[in-house]
């Protein structure tokens, strides 16, 4: 089977690095005779070497088969440059499936190319929803989980979203995923577009993140660099379009973090570095204003802050995974089980909620295991050479 992957965000990177590291394994296992072919088709869409490639380097992805440099614009440009560059792609190399991930214009590019050829298209991070249709993501995702036959979920409220949408053909994961590597349960046969195989298989960033805690600690000396000590400073990061196009919004982020008068260390995306700057922001005394950082340094940085603040939904699983309280500047999560067992905090963007909350967070003592076993590209794979 081939498999032609389409990625093209930062998120993305960490996600099929998981799933490639396990098509890998997979193809080393006897009970899987027949091999996968993995092709890597890279959007362009994050393509400064702190947000694209020092993460193929770091993780082990394989080379992108093809770079399609689309780059950054509004959002239809950068969508349909996208997708005529892709279905170019699809066209040559005919896979058997594409795979997509997240919620990006690259996932919905790569679902619209796929499906508009008829190649069948699995979603890995399926079935998440903020209901907040002003959130390009939203729509994005919603559209995607609607083009694929195989929809991959992280966690049972996911699920649970896609039945409320009319999806019937629910595969639990226990009754497919069994403990016999060698056996299992197959799919319905080819299945089709109007009766799409929904599974809960966990979150593949589980399995990113044991891999880069593992290597973190070895590679990583950004504490040091940075003259950071464990615990004592915040680590903040702001990057979503609600965000960083809404002036006043980011001016109370901003303020917010500056009020709190510890150290934050402030990661900039590309995108809201253009905004700072435009607006001539000078950063006061506790902020550190820094370059993205790869994937081992933001681990290392997440695991010794006191406190994150973020409106990424990727860091707020890892607050919870590493056990490090977080904020969330949005006003809505897709992670809603983070927020219920208070591990996580819902301010939006008003500046004195931030400010309150980051002083008076309580950590909670509950922490049961979320989003799946670890093992959840393996389970991915278990599904496709059955679709």
């Amino acid at each position: 089977m081939k498999i032609a992957t389409i990625i093209g965000a930062r998120p993305q990177f960490i996600k099929a690095a998981a799933v490639s590291r396990a098509i890998d394994n997979h193809n080393r296992l006897t009970p899987y005779p027949s091999p996968l072919t993995e092709v890597i088709v890279h959007t362009g869409q994050h393509y400064d070497y702190g947000m694209s490639e020092v993460f193929f380097r770091e993780l082990d992805i394989p080379e992108p088969a093809y770079n399609l440099e689309v780059g950054s614009g509004s959002q239809g440009t950068q969508t349909g440059l996208m997708l005529a560059r892709i279905e170019e792609v699809l066209v040559k190399e005919q896979p058997d499936r594409v795979l997509v991930y997240g919620d990006t214009n690259s996932t919905l590019a790569g679902a619209l190319a796929a499906a508009k050829l008829h190649i069948p298209v699995a979603h890995v991070e399926a079935g998440l929803r903020s209901f907040n249709r002003r959130m390009p993501e939203e729509i994005n995702r919603v559209i995607t989980d609607h083009l694929a036959d195989l929809l991959f979920c992280p966690s049972r409220t996911a699920v649970d979203n896609l039945i409320k949408e009319g999806f019937t053909n629910i595969l639990d994961q226990n009754e497919f995923i069994i403990p016999n590597p060698g056996v299992r349960n197959p799919l319905p046969p080819n299945p089709v577009v109007s009766n799409p195989v929904v599974i809960n298989v966990g979150d593949v960033m589980a399995d990113a993140l044991q891999f880069a805690v593992s290597k973190a600690s070895a590679h990583s000396d950004i504490l040091a660099r940075l003259e950071l000590k464990p615990q004592g400073y915040l680590l903040a990061t702001v990057h979503r379009p609600e965000n960083t196009d809404n002036n006043q919004r980011l001016q109370n982020i901003l303020s917010a973090f500056t009020a709190l008068n510890e150290p934050v260390v402030f990661p900039v995306h590309p995108r809201t570095r253009k905004l700072l700057q435009e607006t001539g922001y000078q950063p006061p005394e506790n902020m550190k204003l820094i370059d993205p950082v790869g994937y081992f340094d933001v681990i290392a940085l997440e695991k010794s802050a006191r406190l994150l603040l973020t409106d990424s939904g990727g860091m707020q699983k890892e607050a919870y995974w590493l056990k490090v309280p977080c904020i969330t500047l949005r006003d809505e999560t897709e992670w809603i089980e983070t927020v219920e067992l208070g591990w996580n905090i819902l301010t939006g963007a008003d500046r004195d909620r931030i400010v309150e909350t980051a002083r008076m967070f309580k950590t909670p003592s509950d922490h049961p295991p979320l989003y799946g076993d670890g093992q959840s590209a393996a389970h991915c794979l278990k599904a496709l050479p059955a679709s």
